[in-house]
């Protein structure tokens, strides 16, 4: 089977899911992670990363 790479903004919006999955963040706004955009996935990434 040939390998499809994925690209840097899959890669990148897959680190932030497992960050946030990592602080118990599942959902935001009542909409499942992997429903959201990377720029929805960053904003709650940071502000997470503000509070603690």
């Amino acid at each position: 089977m040939e390998h499809i790479p994925t690209s840097k903004f899959e890669d990148k919006r897959s680190l932030v899911i497992e960050e946030l999955v990592a602080k118990n963040v599942f959902k935001i706004n009542g909409r499942q992670l992997y429903e959201l955009s990377l720029y929805e996935l960053l904003k709650e990434h940071t502000d997470k990363s503000l509070s603690s």
